[in-house]
């Protein structure tokens, strides 16, 4: 293997993985599991920024990749987790329909972002142009987990694997402009969100909680 071979390698492999990880995300029938699979792929999203920072000679996407690596590989994930443990939420994944008709739905899902991606780049370096093609099929797949899912952890989940897709197309893209900035942005999009979740399930709590105090009063006083 050549060095002109080997950035075009480890660029697909890292791409290669993070969609991978899609398909983990949607097989995985346990939230935790889902969660560690997220951990992942930030970590393989950050190792993707780092490389294409060595070999477009850019150093601030090794900014991004410390960005990605430290909030979607440790900060969201721990957040994900303790959430997960405070309110004793359930811990297996409700779809909307079976895990296998999501993952057939996958498989169609990246077959289009093939055919969408390929053609309309047919004047671009390789490299960018198969970048760009995993790159939307990990959007997509966000996607699709997130109509399919109905726990709003999970929903989030994939709301961060569609960001995930996105760092992943503005990276592999030389000269791309705003990088820097625009993970940032989307870092604290997602805090926001997971800042959402965590409200909402307090007050879903102190919603059940008040219920609950009513009909045992109402029992009472009957």
């Amino acid at each position: 293997m050549t060095f002109g071979q080997l950035p075009y390698d480890v660029a697909h492999l890292l791409g290669g993985a993070m969609l991978l990880l899609s398909f983990v995300l949607l097989y995985q029938r346990r939230v935790g599991a889902v969660i560690n699979a997220l951990a992942l792929q930030g970590a393989v999203l950050a190792s993707a920024a780092a490389w294409q920072g060595f070999v477009q000679s850019a150093p601030q996407l090794y900014l991004t990749a410390l960005i990605a690596f430290a909030a979607k590989a440790v900060l969201i994930p721990l957040a994900l987790r303790s959430l997960l443990r405070r309110f004793d939420l359930h811990r297996t994944v409700e779809t909307a329909f079976g895990v296998g008709p999501s993952l057939v739905a996958g498989v169609a899902l990246v077959a289009l972002a093939i055919l969408v991606v390929l053609p309309i780049t047919a004047g671009s370096r390789a490299i960018a142009r198969e970048d760009l093609a995993l790159a939307l099929s990990v959007v997509l797949l966000g996607m699709l987990m997130m109509i399919t899912r109905r726990n709003a952890i999970l929903q989030v989940v994939g709301l961060m694997t569609l960001e995930n897709g996105l760092i992943l197309a503005a990276v592999g893209v030389a000269g791309m402009p705003l990088v820097v900035e625009l993970s940032t942005a989307a870092l604290v999009m997602m805090l926001l969100v997971v800042g959402g979740v965590f409200v909402f399930q307090i007050r879903e709590r102190f919603d059940t909680v008040d219920i609950g105090f009513l009909e045992r009063h109402r029992g009472e006083s009957g």
